[in-house]
């Protein structure tokens, strides 16, 4: 063979691998979406609240994914849970988190599990997730915790019904403070409680999106605090030292307990056994670790708390959804004991209740946003490496070709009958996707069917009645923030007999 036909074969064969590589890659651009301005993009078109209203209303016009920029950055909105299924699909390159100056660098969460870049450090707090919350078997030893606190949170219901919301708080890190850091809170207000929920409180307010300039313009970092426009760096480091404090108090709580030898066995005390032969940044990594169980919004207890609420609400709207599952527990329980987690597989319905709460609540409406770390390819459509995603979870558990009527809550759509399968299961949307999945899943569904469970066998929940006697009529609605809550609202809680009362004070006693 001629030199001459060995070039024209090699031309060949590259003709053909480019053939080949071209018809397996996709060619399309980026996603359709909004036609911004120059300079801006469509920095003018984000909503200032409730974002994921807006973000389902672009999917109608440009479909499940969708893609604006940012001051040229181009921010990937996904309201499809198939495509949400294929970038789980390519967790590696999507499991990214953006670095949020204000929220991330200035306030301190960078360092958490929540916003923590993605590397072997995130994958060590996944570790420490996995061997003792990370999937229903650690958490089954954890169950007794579960209904033990869930009982302390009757009684303190059963004593003042109106402060619900306090009460749901002090259950949540009732439960993570202990298998945390053994630490169990006390009645009344409680300093622990209060310190990490205020720290959550900021970082709330630190991450909605456009709220400080700061995230958009890192430079301003440098401005003197004294300067016009400068205020957000005294809140930055004011807000730091609540984020200190969260880290560091508990922790600091659990070496004291087991200097003194009365430690009791927790997450923190079973990881220090072997302190001696940890390196500082090990030690390091346990701390941040420990901080991240209880603040991690996607895990934590704040996303608890939201759908616990978001089930009151639903009770008070829906008086004959609750007499139904109050009598599936009474047919299993009866009225001899209390409900606990290993009645579980025998209450259907009020599973069912349990996960139509998880999709009509959405306690993380669009999640926290992802970041590409290459190029790439998602529903045919290139996603350059740095694109912010965002997932509207909302949009995805309110599709009404998925859920029809998606805005009534309907426990029925979760049992499948003959002839009627169940709808599809929202848990596989409203807890993330990829490697960024929350960790903390299991006990929340442990936490928050003990919770249902108990208060259905125990109360009446029912309206409260305005000064003329008629009943008020709740409206859902959420707040804005990465994780939303039901709007306050009023009702009343009362035991549905005596027979209860002496059940919860019996077996706190």
């Amino acid at each position: 063979m001629s030199l001459q036909d060995i070039a024209v074969a090699g031309a060949g064969l590259a003709l053909v691998s480019l053939a080949i590589a071209l018809s397996k890659k996709p060619q399309s651009g980026l996603p359709p979406g909004p036609k911004g301005l120059p300079l801006v993009g469509n920095l003018l078109d984000m909503p200032p609240e409730k974002e994921w209203i807006k973000f389902a209303e672009w999917g109608k016009q440009y479909g499940g994914i969708l893609s604006v920029k940012i001051l040229g950055r181009p921010m990937i909105i996904v309201n499809s849970a198939a495509i949400m299924e294929e970038l789980d699909k390519k967790g590696s390159i999507y499991s990214q988190r953006p670095v949020l100056e204000m929220g991330g660098e200035l306030v301190g969460y960078a360092q958490t599990l929540v916003l923590i870049a993605y590397g072997q450090r995130f994958r060590t707090y996944r570790k420490h997730f996995a061997r003792y919350i990370g999937s229903g078997k650690p958490v089954q030893s954890l169950h007794p915790l579960v209904d033990h606190e869930t009982r302390r949170f009757l009684k303190r219901t059963l004593g003042n019904y109106e402060d619900l919301m306090s009460h749901l708080r002090k259950l949540a890190g009732g439960v993570i403070l202990k298998l945390t850091y053994g630490y169990e809170v006390i009645d009344g207000e409680d300093p622990f409680v209060n310190l990490i929920e205020k720290a959550n409180e900021n970082f709330n307010a630190a991450t909605v999106p456009g709220a400080f300039p700061v995230d958009f313009f890192p430079i301003m970092k440098k401005i003197p605090e004294w300067l016009p426009g400068g205020g957000f760096l005294k809140t930055a480091r004011e807000w730091k030292k609540d984020t200190d404090s969260m880290v560091e108090v508990p922790y600091q709580y659990t070496k004291d307990q087991m200097a003194a030898g009365c430690a009791a066995p927790s997450f923190v005390s079973t990881s220090l056994e072997n302190e001696a032969s940890m390196t500082p940044e090990e030690l390091r990594d346990l701390k941040l670790t420990a901080s991240s169980m209880y603040g991690d919004t996607e895990g934590g207890a704040d996303t608890t708390v939201s759908a616990e609420y978001a089930f009151f609400l639903a009770m008070v709207l829906h008086p004959e959804i609750q007499k139904k599952a109050q009598a599936e527990i009474d047919s299993v329980v009866g009225d001899r004991r209390l409900p606990n987690l290993s009645d579980q597989p025998h209450l259907p319905y009020v599973n069912a209740i349990v996960t139509e709460v998880l999709r009509w609540n959405s306690v993380a409406p669009t999640g926290v946003p992802h970041t590409a770390m290459e190029d790439g390819y998602i529903g045919g459509y290139f996603i350059p490496k740095n694109s912010l995603i965002l997932a509207n979870l909302w949009h995805m558990l309110h599709d009404p070709e998925v859920y029809p009527d998606p805005f009534v809550f309907d426990p029925e759509r979760h049992i499948a009958t003959e002839g009627k399968p169940a709808q599809t299961d929202p848990r596989k949307v409203c807890f993330g996707y990829g490697r960024r999945i929350c960790p903390g899943m299991y006990l929340a569904e442990a936490s928050l069917f003990s919770c249902i469970a108990a208060s259905l066998a125990c109360f009446n929940i029912t309206n409260a009645l305005d000064e003329n006697g008629a009943p008020i009529i709740p409206v859902h609605e959420g707040t804005s923030g990465i994780i939303s809550y039901p709007k306050p609202f009023k009702c009343v809680i009362k035991p549905r007999s005596e027979r209860v009362v002496s059940l919860i004070n019996a077996e706190l006693a």
